[in-house]
């Protein structure tokens, strides 16, 4: 092989077809597909879909049904940093809309949203299991507890 050729070749794709491959023949091969496919790429892009349905011979249509029913899966690439705010009930109660409220502003994005600059991703989680700290956050899964407004910024400003 051509050391020339070497470089057309996509070792992204590579991985994804070995993922395929380690799959192919299993009962239920679509979500593990798609959560490795996720892990190698970050998100899940337009021909990633394409390559998986053809490759499994799934319509699109119903791998788009179930990346778009199931909350891990991204079709958007998402931030350096992902916050997840926490609105389980303990945070609910103890100020959690608060802190929501103040990460909106301080990022100028909504839940699900990704800032400009691809710095933050931002995140409303059900429950991070961490509801003696109420309210909490976390950050590339670093747990932040005991939450006040006016600690947002500075925690915020640790994460390039």
């Amino acid at each position: 092989m051509c050391t020339a050729c070497e470089d057309l070749v996509d070792p992204k794709q590579i991985k994804l077809d070995e993922i395929i491959t380690k799959y192919r023949n299993e009962n239920g091969p679509l979500i593990p597909v798609l959560q490795h496919a996720q892990e190698v790429y970050g998100y899940l892009p337009t021909d990633v879909l394409k390559h998986i349905s053809k490759a499994l011979r799934i319509p699109l249509a119903r791998i788009y049904g179930v990346v778009t029913f199931y909350a891990q899966f991204r079709l958007v690439p998402s931030g350096r940093n992902v916050i997840n705010v926490c609105l389980g009930t303990a945070c609910h109660v103890r100020g959690g809309a608060k802190v929501l409220e103040t990460i909106e502003k301080a990022l100028k994005i909504k839940d699900g949203a990704t800032t400009e600059d691809r710095r933050f991703t931002l995140e409303v989680v059900a429950c991070i299991g961490a509801c003696g700290l109420a309210p909490v956050i976390s950050i590339n899964n670093e747990v932040h507890g005991r939450l006040l407004p006016e600690s947002i910024a500075e925690i915020l400003a640790k994460y390039e």
